[in-house]
């Protein structure tokens, strides 16, 4: 038997899962790490808890399994993305990583707009958000001049993990996209924006493909790991990208919606030339040579699990949502917007604070649990409505996540989008999305779509329900009121924030 192993770097956890030729996942392995939040809007970590914790996983992985090691033929990557790594000349870390959903640098983002005008989004075909990397880089250079000082490499996090685990230095297309660096048509990095910020050649790590080999692991690693030393690396994506394979979205008009920490809409494009004006994410796919058009909730997983932690009095999400099904959809005339950390799509607003609107004295947990899914799903659907508004047409959706466990979120995420919603029969998300690109690496498929087709299958899908859909319809139009409503009183409490 021959198998991989996916590594999934997220936000909280790493995740691995080791997959066999036929696509089912044979065991897998988790171990959270820390989040630091030092000050309001930031977001750190250490890069060495990455790594450490991704040993831990793969040694979990392999005693657990029992699978010897000599069969396990490759391992890629998955990453949460944007993250940013600094390096000395010597490849040591100089700071703790600073996350994408860090929000610190409003007036680097400012700076970057107006230093390149309408050439950003012609080349990296991106809005400068607090998210992205380079204003994370200009924040360092204007904040931290003695940390600066010492920078010679910057990468993201999975890249850092993989450097740790063979010693080759580079960065996949795809996750380089979200760094506001690449030029993401010409698919190298750009020297209009490299020279603007005065950031040497030197300073950018070699630009790969998500299923290159870059190496096998270090000796140190294989004793370690229980791994082989001969087991291959390949530079996995971003966790959208690897997400999106994962999905089997690799042909035109797939579209998928993943629900974790944020919610993402994410439709396959072929097309370089398309323009978005900004509204939505335009990145490199993992597949070559293709794109996928993104847009982003910055807060949805997240608005769930705070609402849970705030108000669940110790419940387990399923006790949480225990009842839901029962409310009738809006919840009462009760509305939440899930911006609780800002939000991304379709408005970059760093400042901008969740809401529930219409709070009556006969509202109980279940309504409250319920409006915090529909507004986490209004959300994504308004990235949904900008993806037709281009010309796509999108009558299914893949779902993944959080999202694709509980079955009255699935049939609401029909009846709010106006679309099959399919769920999958093993679906791993970003790990599967990794474990798929070392098993093309590996060789055991043609393409990536031929290892789609042979690892993905269909659970179940779910129609929508013309009444309910109607409904939403107009409860929606209220819901994108909420913003322009709730925009201006926000940016009058960031002061009282701290």
């Amino acid at each position: 038997m021959s198998y991989v192993i996916g590594v999934d770097l997220g936000t909280s956890a790493v995740k691995t899962v080791l997959v066999n030729r036929e696509g089912q996942v044979a065991f897998e392995a988790s171990e959270a790490y820390p989040l630091s939040q030092p000050k309001p809007g930031y977001s750190e970590q250490n890069p060495e808890d990455w790594v450490e914790k991704t040993l831990i996983s793969l040694r979990k992985l392999l005693e657990v399994s029992a699978v010897p090691a000599h069969e396990i033929e490759g391992l890629s990557f998955s990453g949460q993305m944007h993250g940013l790594v600094l390096l000395d000349d010597q490849h040591q870390v100089i700071r703790p990583a600073i996350l994408w959903n860090d929000t610190r640098t409003t007036a680097q983002c400012r700076r970057i707009e107006q230093e390149l005008g309408e050439d950003l989004l012609r080349i990296a075909r991106n809005r400068a958000l607090e998210g992205f990397t380079l204003p994370k880089i200009l924040w360092v250079q204007e904040q931290e001049p003695d940390n600066w000082s010492k920078a010679a490499l910057f990468l993201l996090p999975k890249d850092y993990v993989r450097y740790r685990l063979t010693g080759d230095l580079a960065m996949d297309y795809s996750d380089a996209a979200g760094t506001l660096l690449l030029d993401v048509a010409g698919k190298s990095w750009s020297t209009r924006i490299a020279e603007a910020f005065s950031l040497p050649e030197s300073f950018f790590p070699r630009l790969v493909e998500s299923f290159d080999d870059t190496g096998a692991l270090l000796a140190e690693v294989a004793d370690e790991t229980g791994l082989s030393a001969q087991t291959r690396v390949y530079a996995g994506g971003a966790d959208n990208a690897c997400g999106a394979i994962g999905a089997g979205i690799l042909t035109e008009g797939q579209t998928m919606c993943s629900i974790g920490t944020s919610g993402v809409v994410l439709s396959y494009e072929e097309r370089r030339n398309l323009d978005f004006e900004g509204k939505v994410h335009f990145f490199n796919h993992s597949e070559k040579d293709a794109f996928y058009i993104m847009g982003v909730t910055l807060a949805a997983g997240y608005s769930l699990e705070w609402f849970r932690s705030t108000f669940g009095e110790g419940r387990s999400f399923e006790a949480l949502l225990d009842g839901v099904d029962q409310i009738a959809p809006g919840a009462a005339g009760l509305l939440f917007t899930p911006y609780i950390v800002g939000e991304r799509t379709p408005h970059p607003d760093a400042e901008i604070r969740g809401s529930f609107i219409g709070i009556d004295a006969a509202h109980k947990l279940p309504h409250f649990a319920r409006s915090v899914l529909e507004g986490i799903t209004f959300s994504l659907r308004e990235s949904i409505d900008i993806l037709r508004e281009s010309g796509k047409t999108i009558t299914e959706v893949i779902s993944i996540g959080g999202g694709a466990k509980n079955e009255t979120w699935l049939q609401m995420q029909a009846d709010i989008f106006n679309a099959e919603v399919i769920r999958l029969e093993n679906e791993q998300g970003p790990a599967m999305g990794a474990a798929m690109l070392a098993a093309y690496g590996s060789g055991w498929f043609e393409s990536l779509e031929q290892c789609a087709s042979a690892f993905l299958r269909t659970s179940r899908s779910y129609v929508p329900d013309q009444e309910r859909a109607a409904r939403y319809d107009e409860l929606f139009g209220i819901y994108q009121d909420v913003y322009a409503q709730t925009a201006g009183l926000s940016s009058k409490l960031a002061a009282f924030r701290g």
